[in-house]
């Protein structure tokens, strides 16, 4: 039920929309209802039933008064004028009937896209706001399949919910009482065999929303396997692992493919049994109201109304098992968006936070220390660090030493779990977000890179840059000559992540982007790691630009990189072990002179 709750509160927002569909779904039903004893005066007309000298009724049965205007029609119009008003009765109600359905669908529609607009929305920020923590865990395509395949069947569910609570009890309710009104004794007997049908009918809806959840998953799963095989296909074909990635991909795919198969073929039972045994009910209901009728219990035509009221009951009631299988897998699929939407960011601004617009002094780490999420092992221990403003800072270690964890606490993307890190004496926890960030220029070993033109790429969101300073930042970043020789210049679209670019040509446009930016500080995370001599020279040759008035973090494998540094910070398991120039260390016999000779033998 609370389920169910939750579903209705994502209509909050659309209250004009949802009111209005309602109020059409009720005329609808309304007409709906209306259109049943109409049927009796037409039947009444055709099995030749009416009275020659009908008497005005003095009671309020219903079957009395359609039967004393029906024999009034015929005697002052005739019996073929009688049934032409009938027929037109009929056309009008059944026209304004299918008006108001049309009416509650045409209503309905802006609240069914608003609120896949609306999670989406709230989605997609919500992975924006995200610290980097929760991605280390997750699997994109089941992000990706929340914000596609979940929201559909939020859409279908309330669909759903609104037809099976708003809707259908109108028309089945009132239908009910017409039944009661002209035969109890009937409406009993049907009402048996109902409960007898609807027993069955329920044996082939359970499980469905664990089922539901169940091919979500493996969906999430799929759409995360094709991501990273179309992501890494350079490398997967470069070891001939195509087999290897078919056969990953063909086992899911073959659990999806069953796990779908049972949910469809319970959920395709529903139907035709619901078919058979409504068929069934109605024939024996047919067998029992016939007999009435010839124990002249019933009138021919009040049971002909009576069959076809009951119809308008069935008929909702078949509806409930495809309702209930929708809205199973709805909740199965708001399930999977709250787990996401509730999730906490517990790295965000405070409300009284700092705008920290400029970098003056000096940057401190004091007794900071960091572990990851659900490890033991700190990343980070115990560091204590003074970086003064104008000096280059190099971070030197092994693989898993904590350089790239000290980079990212700068900005925030990680908290310290022990210490503080200060900007020119302020807490930076007790800076906003942005104007922390805005502090600092990132470039990165993997350049991020959209599927756009070179100029978006490097003002990145940022539009009010004039060409010339976009220009003028390539240049500085040695980006400029290979640009202009495109084809179509600034304008050129580079392909899904820069592929159309050479690893160094993606690099130094990452160097552009945060030339353009202008920030006091730079974080230079094994920028040239991965780039062959000759492009390492170009980005190498950008990078000593840029780095020349700023503050710059430099964390690298390569000797060329960090030569030059005013301070070089050596790190072991997470604890800084040296600290000095190049040449200082260099006379101590300890882990920089080591790593200095063999890069010297490489």
């Amino acid at each position: 039920m609370n389920g169910f709750w939750r579903l209705i509160s994502r209509i909050k927002d659309y209250k004009r929309s949802f009111v209005l569909s309602i109020i059409s779904n009720i005329f609808y039903s309304i007409f709906t209802i209306i259109s049943i004893p109409l049927l009796v005066p037409f039947f009444t007309i055709l099995f030749e039933r009416s009275t020659p000298d009908p008497v005005l009724p003095k009671g309020t049965n219903l079957m009395e008064w359609i039967k004393y205007y029906i024999s009034f029609l015929i005697n002052e119009h005739g019996k073929q004028s009688a049934l032409l008003y009938v027929c037109l009765a009929l056309i009008v109600v059944f026209f304004l009937k299918n008006l108001f359905r049309y009416s509650a669908q045409y209503f309905i529609t802006p609240m069914r896209y608003g609120i896949i607009y609306d999670l989406r929305k709230k989605l997609f920020q919500k992975y924006l706001d995200l610290p980097l923590s929760f991605y280390s865990n997750e699997r994109k395509g089941g992000l990706l399949s929340s914000i596609t395949v979940d929201v559909q069947e939020v859409e279908w569910s309330i669909l759903s919910v609104i037809e099976a609570v708003f809707k259908s009890p109108v028309i089945m309710a009132g239908s009910i009482f017409y039944m009661i009104y002209n035969s109890p004794q009937l409406t009993v007997f049907a009402f048996f065999l109902v409960i007898f049908a609807g027993i069955i009918i329920g044996k082939t809806v359970t499980s469905l929303k664990k089922n539901s959840e169940n091919i979500q998953e493996s969906m999430a799963i799929l759409t995360s396997h094709v991501e990273e095989t179309l992501g890494g296909l350079r490398i997967i074909k470069g070891f001939n692992a195509e087999s290897y990635q078919a056969g990953k991909f063909e086992k899911e795919n073959g659990f999806f493919r069953d796990i779908l198969i049972k949910v469809i073929n319970r959920r395709d039972l529903a139907s035709p049994v619901s078919e058979f045994l409504g068929v069934s009910v109605v024939t024996v209901l047919m067998w029992y109201g016939a007999t009435l009728v010839f124990n002249a219990e019933l009138e021919p035509e009040t049971f002909f109304s009576f069959i076809f009221a009951f119809y308008q009951v069935i008929e909702p009631a078949k509806s409930f098992s495809s309702a209930y299988f929708n809205i199973q897998k709805g909740l199965a699929a708001l399930d999977r968006i709250d787990r996401v939407l509730d999730l906490r960011n517990d790295i965000t601004s405070k409300p009284d936070a700092i705008n920290k617009k400029e970098f003056t002094n000096k940057i401190a780490f004091e007794n900071v220390s960091f572990a990851y999420k659900d490890t033991h092992k700190k990343a980070l221990n115990n560091v204590n660090l003074t970086i003064n403003k104008g000096e280059i800072v190099a971070l030197v270690g092994s693989s898993g030493a904590g350089k790239s964890t000290f980079a990212d606490l700068l900005p925030r993307f990680y908290d310290p779990t022990e210490g503080k890190i200060t900007i020119d004496g302020i807490d930076i926890k007790d800076m906003s977000i942005n104007s922390l960030r805005s502090l600092f220029g990132i470039v990165s070993q993997d350049p991020v890179l959209l599927h756009d033109t070179i100029s978006n790429n490097i003002t990145f969101g940022q539009n009010d840059y004039t060409l010339d300073q976009i220009k003028e930042a390539a240049n500085i970043a040695n980006a400029h000559d290979f640009i202009s020789a495109l084809p179509d210049g600034y304008n050129t679209s580079i392909g899904d992540r820069g592929l159309k670019l050479s690893g160094g040509q993606r690099q130094r446009l990452t160097i552009a982007r945060a030339i353009l930016r202008n920030p006091p500080i730079l974080i230079l995370d094994e920028a040239t790691s991965a780039l062959d001599s000759e492009s390492e020279k170009l980005v190498q040759e950008a990078l000593e630009k840029v780095m020349e008035s700023r503050t710059s973090i430099v964390v690298a494998h390569r000797l060329s990189t960090i030569q030059k540094a005013d301070k070089i910070i050596v790190l072991e398991d997470g604890s800084i072990v040296q600290c000095g120039t190049h040449t200082e260390l260099l006379n101590v016999d300890g882990p920089y002179r080591r790593f200095v000779e063999i890069q010297t033998i490489v």
